[in-house]
């Protein structure tokens, strides 16, 4: 009798930032997941990033089908993230002003 192999090893790994990734690149689940959510099949997922196996994409969509709260809760969380650290970056920029000094340092047009 043929033996098939009964567990499959999911492509993700979650990279020191947080991030989880498409094993052995830097195309984000996240990524795959709104491709996908946008209708793009996994062969054309592959052609929008060459780098990855088809093999691993169809996994990343078999992963999300099947764990799609888990993902969406980590999607979720990672746009919160997204969103925070937005807000302290534009907090921490002394935007006043910065106008004034651009049109100041620009080319004055000649009439």
């Amino acid at each position: 009798m043929i033996q098939l192999e009964t567990t499959q090893i999911v492509p993700l790994a979650l990279g020191e930032d947080g991030a989880i990734r498409i094993t052995g690149s830097r195309v984000t689940l996240d990524t795959i997941v709104h491709h996908f959510s946008l209708g793009s099949t996994a062969e054309q997922i592959t052609q929008k990033f060459p780098s990855l196996h088809l093999s691993d994409i169809y996994g990343v969509i078999a992963y999300y089908l099947s764990h799609r709260q888990a993902v969406e809760d980590y999607l979720q969380s990672r746009g919160q993230e997204a969103e925070d650290l937005r807000r302290t970056v534009q907090a921490s920029q002394d935007t006043a002003g910065i106008r004034q000094k651009l049109l100041a340092c620009s080319p004055k047009p000649q009439e």
